[in-house]
């Protein structure tokens, strides 16, 4: 038995001096490995094995790292090799990352906002966009090379974005285009001026830091004052104001409408007759702008609750463009409206207006009498003064004198005396036109008639060998007639001195490159008193989001306006029927038998050539 416990007892002892050897052993490796990655400066000193714990007679000692480690690579080594610690998130590559999202967020909502603008198709092209940053996000996030993959992100993301920017660029003018030679040029002078570095004199300033217009204010009396555009040129807004109407021009808007509310200022234009929103200004920024505006029409910018009147001018592209200003005050701040007036949109003859071949032939054979009375009626915005215009553009200003009162001069005319009326200093239509009929005119034009003292002077003037247009506000030619007679003109004197009333709307004209045809159903043709055997298709614009991508009309369905007429001539026994104060019935009746025809008949003409749609005629024509 003893034998037995002594066998056991020397077995132990065996084991423990094997396991002893074995950690000299691993110890003696590790040292080895050491001295060879570590300077002999560095060498640790060697630790004794009695110093190493030990745990159920096992020692605590594992073989050197292999060298892995958790997230970035860590800036110190332990002595058993590479440490363990490390952070999970690289700030080096997450910061790119970071901007990279921010930027394509701004990216997608610039898009978002200049397609809605232009009408380009805007669902693709944010959809694109939207698809094109997610595709790069996941190639960043799952690819194990981070320079490659962020190379493919910012791809991804490029690439909707230049192809949006090539399509934009081909439906504006070369002045709005993006990414080219002179913008990337305007880009860099603009950011240079901000860091108050100015490169370039006066001219290149104003063509470089933003559109290329410049604005020319006015005095009270309406002569030009560059002082007032030196005084906004560096005001906080004159850009915006710059940007606001060069987009206006682009646009063919005639007026622009800039309405306060709570927190914004709301910007709509008139595009073709029709109002368009367009991005608003913030409060503070659109004070500015309207600040901006009546300092260069000599208007007082501490007044913002009466109703103030003022003008300026602007020059683009080698034209001078004039801007009547008009503010009211309303609850929740100044509400301001600049009539566009541009000279090179004017309309310079009779054939330009789109009147029918014989009705045409009358207008000019009444224009041309040696004397008369000729009204033209509408609603506002009707299109009555370029209507005049175009008569007397027919006229020879050589060998006639033409005179023109007006309020206030829309279009300038060579070789015509145009006179603006001021009735703060008490100068009105009837004043003026007493003083013009001692001028010796043969054709005068004034510009409204607007009470009854102006009616009767002008129908006077027709009376005594005057030619004299005008114009009034009425829905129709037979109502315009009853509307003199309620100024208090005699219906003896009307009777007599009037030739003819010309009622009229504007219209807009169908794109001709995306107008779609269809097939009109038997009933609206039988309804319209149109023939159904002569009539198979007609036309209207194409649906919402369909035409979007139409350059020519970007996007609207509608480009340009035609004109939808009415002309009353005045004829022997219709004078009879005014003398005796005839019913609306009979005058009525007495014109369709010489031959007038009524506006929706005039307008369902246009209809069926194509030129408008049949809903575009109901909008204007009740």
């Amino acid at each position: 038995m003893v034998q037995h416990n002594l066998l056991i007892s020397n077995c132990c002892r065996l084991r423990s001096v094997m396991l002893c050897g074995v950690m000299a052993l691993n110890l003696i490796a590790a040292q080895a490995t050491v001295a060879q990655t570590t300077p002999a400066k560095e060498a640790a000193p060697a630790v004794p094995v009695a110093a190493q714990p030990v745990v159920a007679g096992r020692a605590e000692q594992y073989p050197p790292s292999p060298g892995f480690f958790r997230g970035n690579r860590p800036t110190s080594l332990d002595v058993g090799g590479v440490s363990d610690s490390g952070f999970y998130l690289s700030l080096w590559r997450f910061i790119p990352i970071l901007g990279a999202f921010f930027g394509w967020a701004w990216v997608g909502k610039w898009v978002n906002q200049d397609s809605l603008s232009l009408k380009v198709n805007s669902e693709y092209w944010n959809s694109a966009v939207l698809l094109g940053g997610l595709a790069g996000l996941f190639v960043i996030l799952t690819m194990s090379g981070f320079s490659l993959g962020f190379v493919l992100m910012l791809t991804l993301q490029g690439v909707p974005l230049g192809l949006y920017i090539r399509e934009r660029n081909s439906c504006v003018p070369e002045s709005a285009r993006l990414l080219t030679k002179k913008h990337i040029k305007s880009v860099a002078f603009r950011v240079l001026a901000r860091l108050g570095v100015s490169i370039g004199g006066k001219k290149m300033k104003q063509q470089l830091l933003g559109p290329d217009i410049e604005f020319i204010g006015k005095t009270s009396t309406g002569r030009r004052d560059t002082s007032r555009t030196s005084q906004v040129e560096n005001s906080r807004g004159f850009l915006a104001a710059k940007e606001l109407v060069y987009d206006a021009l682009i646009k063919r808007a005639t007026d622009i409408h800039l309405e306060p509310k709570e927190d914004e200022l709301q910007v709509r234009m008139r595009i073709d007759g029709v109002m368009l929103a367009v991005e608003p200004f913030d409060r503070a920024l659109g004070d500015n702008v309207i600040n901006i505006f009546k300092i260069l029409g000599a208007m007082d910018i501490t007044e913002k609750r009466k109703s103030l009147d003022g003008s300026f001018r602007a020059v683009t592209e080698g034209r001078e463009i004039d801007f009547r200003v008009a503010t009211q005050g309303t609850r929740d701040g100044e509400k301001m409206t600049l009539r566009i007036l541009d000279q090179s949109q004017s309309v310079s003859t009779l054939d330009d207006l789109g009147f029918r071949k014989q009705l045409e032939d009358q207008i000019k054979d009444i224009i041309h009498q040696p004397h008369g009375l000729m009204l033209v009626c509408g609603p506002t915005g009707a299109g009555k003064s370029t209507t005049l215009y175009a008569c007397l553009n027919s006229i020879d200003s050589f060998q006639q004198n033409i005179i023109t009162i007006e309020d206030p001069v829309e279009y300038k005319m060579e070789n015509v005396t145009q006179i603006e009326i001021n009735t703060k200093a008490g100068q009105t239509f009837a004043n003026s036109l007493r003083s013009v009929l001692r001028q010796d005119p043969d054709i005068v034009m004034i510009g409204e008639i607007r009470d009854g003292e102006t009616a009767n002077i002008a129908c006077q003037a027709a009376n005594t060998g005057h030619m004299v247009f005008s114009t009034v506000h009425a829905n129709d030619s037979i109502t315009a007639l009853f509307r003199m007679i309620d100024l208090g003109v005699d219906v003896s004197m009307l009777s007599s001195s009037l030739s003819a009333i010309l009622a009229q709307r504007l219209a807009r004209r169908l794109c001709p490159d995306c107008k779609e045809a269809y097939t009109p159903k038997p009933e609206f043709l039988k309804k319209a008193n149109l023939p159904a055997e002569k009539i198979d298709k007609l036309y209207h614009p194409p649906k919402e989001g369909e035409n979007a991508s139409c350059p020519t009309c970007a996007g609207m369905g509608y480009r340009g306006r035609i004109g939808v007429y009415e002309l009353l001539v005045i004829t022997d026994r219709m004078r009879d029927l005014i003398r005796d104060k005839a019913a609306l019935s009979a005058l009525k009746a007495e014109a369709r038998k010489a031959g007038m025809l009524y506006m929706q008949e005039e307008g369902l003409r246009l209809v069926v050539k194509g030129i408008t749609s049949i809903d575009e005629l109901l909008r204007v024509v009740k």
